[in-house]
């Protein structure tokens, strides 16, 4: 027993010991160095630009570095208000939603009482950044804002977050609230899956309607992301999103999204020192990748791989084409030439029947500097076994029955035999019977023959 407590209390220690150390493991398959392979050059204390679609990284400057994220935090707050609630559900707007915002921070003028829809806290939470109607989000889903962190944080670690820490739902500075260009772009990437939030982002100018506490339609709001707006300075055709952020620790900070013909970026920066520099490097990056990156198709769906003769298959089947499942499609340096993309092939071994059309048998992997895209390959139409030995027995069989056949055609065909008749009056009497004549009522025997 004794033995056995301290085998528990070993261990435990040793959990505690690991513990620290699990997020750092979890990124060992990460590269944390910073990536730049044409030497640009940014200002922002950190940035990260990003493929949307496939989450490759084409440029980063201390991503991983812990920063304060400001009301780029409201990106969270707007998922897990989509994830948990309904547009046209109705939220009240709380004392503590009012009064708990600091004095210079950003507010919709909300009154207590108040009763809003989802979407129309939404609009004011992504459009102006309204701190206020971040913390009627998170008192309507959780009833508190130390609930709604909770939530926020185990989402962060859901979607991968390495350095991600949420103490409130709209990013009033907190020592403890903070957060990394890398992990903003998994929140910002995940964040465009909502049609929702992408749609609101994209609003210039967004006005409150009516409510039971507030009679007036002045609360006229603009956005706080000049690139989406016709009338800013710093506007940029292609941009489609998504959040800023400020405050006086944090700097100027964005996360952003641009799309461009087949090609869609997300980028973030934090630690601007101001928004001219915040949206002088976000628009240089953007430039960046559309100038220099594009979608190629390396192998198309369907495509013939390779022809392969299957062992013990019937003659017609034994040739098979081997196809790819899924075309590949990848992001890559305009400059690159595609032939020059190693190629490993990988076909089952001992193929041998049968196979099924569209079996998978093997898989193509296409590497280029370092990363590898594959997918499975699969014949193109099925293969029948060819077995000998049933082939034999079935002929072996078909030569039984017709021999049989023949035997009993043979006997049917003999001449028939009349029986002989018994004078005995043993016999007599076994093999007559009685009849009664319809005439007269005397009795008759009728002698019956045998016959083979």
């Amino acid at each position: 027993m004794k033995r056995t407590k301290r085998i528990v209390i070993i261990t435990i220690i040793f959990m505690i010991i690991l513990l620290p150390f699990t997020k750092v493991m979890a990124a060992d398959n990460i590269d944390t160095n910073d990536y730049n392979p044409d030497n640009i050059s940014t200002n922002s204390k950190s940035t990260l630009l990003m493929d949307a679609k496939t989450g490759k990284i084409l440029y980063s400057k201390n991503a991983f570095s812990r920063m304060y994220p400001a009301s780029t935090t409201k990106l969270m707050t707007a998922i897990l208000t989509l994830e948990n609630c309904e547009l046209n559900e109705v939220a009240t707007v709380s004392h503590n939603a009012i009064y708990s915002i600091p004095i210079g921070y950003t507010h919709a003028s909300l009154v207590e009482g108040e009763q809003l829809t989802i979407e129309q806290l939404l609009n004011i939470l992504l459009i102006p950044s309204a701190n206020d109607a971040a913390v009627v989000l998170a008192e309507h889903i959780s009833g508190s804002v130390e609930n709604f962190a909770i939530l926020m944080n185990n989402k962060a670690e859901e979607l991968g977050c390495l350095d991600t820490h949420f103490v409130n739902p709209n990013g009033i500075h907190d020592e403890n609230h903070y957060s990394t260009a890398y992990d903003l772009s998994l929140i910002g990437r995940y964040a465009m899956k909502f049609d929702d939030i992408m749609r609101i982002a994209k609003v210039a100018q967004y006005t409150l309607p009516k409510t039971n506490k507030y009679n007036e339609e002045n609360r006229i709001f603009n956005s706080t992301n000049g690139l989406i707006d016709p009338n800013d300075s710093y506007y940029y055709e292609y941009a489609t999103g998504l959040k800023t952020g400020y405050t006086d620790k944090s700097g100027s900070c964005i996360v952003a999204t641009a799309q461009k013909d087949n090609v869609e970026l997300i980028e973030v920066i934090l630690g601007s020192e101001s928004t001219s520099e915040r949206y002088e490097d976000c628009i240089n990056l953007f430039n960046y990748g559309f100038n220099n990156y594009s979608y190629k198709n390396i192998v198309d769906s369907g495509e013939l791989i390779e022809s392969v003769t299957v062992e013990g298959a019937t003659p017609e089947t034994e040739t098979l084409n081997i196809l790819t499942k899924n075309n590949i499609n990848i992001l890559i340096k305009n400059n690159v030439d595609i032939d020059r993309i190693e190629k490993n092939i990988d076909i089952n071994d001992n193929l041998t029947a049968p196979i099924a059309k569209d079996a998978v048998v093997g898989t193509i992997t296409y590497t280029l500097d370092g990363e590898t895209y594959s997918t499975e390959l699969i014949a193109q139409s099925s293969v029948v076994e060819s077995n000998f030995e049933i082939i034999i027995f079935r002929i072996l069989l078909i030569i039984l029955i017709f021999i049989l056949f023949i035997i009993i055609l043979g006997k049917l065909n003999r001449p028939k035999k009349r029986g002989k008749s018994y004078n005995s009056s043993r016999s007599k009497n076994k093999n007559c019977k009685k009849t009664t004549s319809r005439k007269g009522g005397r009795y008759k025997f009728t002698q019956i023959n045998e016959y083979l």
